[in-house]
């Protein structure tokens, strides 16, 4: 029925539209007695055989929510009904941020892909703090945390990121740091093992002060050059970064059947979806053997059913996220997956 009646009706929309009047649609949902139990019971695929331990956490399942969704902390409870063991809320900055121009989301339906230069557009730590606070979290939650686009000196960069770091720390249960983002400037450079220490040494000195111990994770992007990601996970292996997210969103439009008229109209912007995929199961395959699998990876891109997943975990993926393939495939999604792991 999604594929078929609810997404022809989403897509009439413009792709940012669509996205808001969905969250609008499931905050809505809260009011209506038994929703709730009724979706979980809909959705739900339990096996003691999906089960992960991951960074001292324990998981019902392997599948997580990308960031992107659920920009604000507005709807975690809500889309983890459809069987997500962990959703990623984000990226949060310190301060809240437009982001880029409109428009900035594009589908190119044929490639079941998007493009996006959102620019990290969000309503800040605080406000999803206080989202957290209201609605206790049923799953897993991850917070993507970023730099505000007005940040440009060192010095602001690091503080942003430990302002955002401390004040989540107490709300969430494990952080990924968006330092590979294509779409704010300055944001990828981070990725750099000379700026990428300074910036994390201090966020795991902070992380000692707190009684209870949260995992830390680095989001790589799928477009970096080789010896720099050996660099990246040198640092990651010595320092105490518990693991990788693989990837990000790409800035190549490689392999795209989607007509290059539209694609140039469309302009720069981070691909994900369908044509990520190869992109983003090398790149776990790389960590997992540069690694020896000492450094869980959390893999990303362009997974968009039961094949994809199962590929991307037996590369060395721990754990594996959604995105766009939840957009396209739609809420039976994750239990076609877990149904086919399991």
């Amino acid at each position: 029925m999604y594929k078929w009646l609810i997404r022809p009706i989403l897509f009439r929309f413009s792709p940012e539209r669509a996205h808001n009047m969905t969250l609008r649609a499931l905050r809505a949902t809260r009011r209506l007695p038994l929703c709730d139990k009724l979706t979980r019971l809909i959705f739900r695929c339990k096996s003691p055989s999906l089960k992960r331990q991951v960074f001292g956490l324990e998981f019902n399942n392997p599948v997580g929510l990308a960031a992107g969704i659920d920009k604000n902390g507005d709807c975690y409870n809500e889309l983890s009904r459809f069987g997500f063991s962990f959703i990623e809320i984000g990226s949060l900055t310190p301060e809240p941020q437009e982001g880029n121009p409109k428009p900035r989301l594009f589908r190119l339906p044929k490639d079941r892909a998007l493009v996006n230069r959102m620019g990290i557009n969000n309503k800040g730590v605080a406000f999803a703090i206080e989202r957290v606070k209201a609605n206790p979290p049923r799953c897993i939650l991850c917070a993507s945390i970023a730099k505000n686009t007005t940040s440009a000196s060192d010095s602001d960069v690091v503080e942003d990121y430990k302002t955002a770091f401390s004040r989540l720390y107490d709300f969430v249960d494990m952080f990924s740091l968006n330092v590979s983002c294509p779409n704010v400037e300055g944001l990828r450079n981070l990725q750099d093992v000379s700026y990428l220490s300074d910036l994390v040494d201090p966020l795991l000195d902070l992380r000692i002060c707190y009684d209870t111990y949260k995992p830390l994770l680095i989001k790589v992007s799928p477009d970096l050059p080789r010896e720099e990601l050996d660099e990246i996970l040198n640092y990651c292996m010595l320092s105490g970064i518990d693991g990788i997210v693989a990837g990000n969103t790409t800035t190549s439009r490689e392999g795209l059947t989607t007509s290059p008229s539209k694609v140039e109209r469309i302009g720069k912007g981070g691909l994900s979806g369908a044509p990520l995929f190869k992109k983003s199961l090398d790149l776990v395959k790389y960590i997992h053997q540069y690694t020896k699998g000492r450094l869980p990876i959390v893999g990303v891109g362009g997974i968009m059913g039961p094949a994809e997943a199962k590929a991307m975990l037996d590369a060395g993926a721990s754990l594996i996220e959604i995105c766009t393939g939840f957009i396209y495939e739609g809420p039976f999604a994750v239990k076609r997956i877990l149904k086919s792991l399991k």
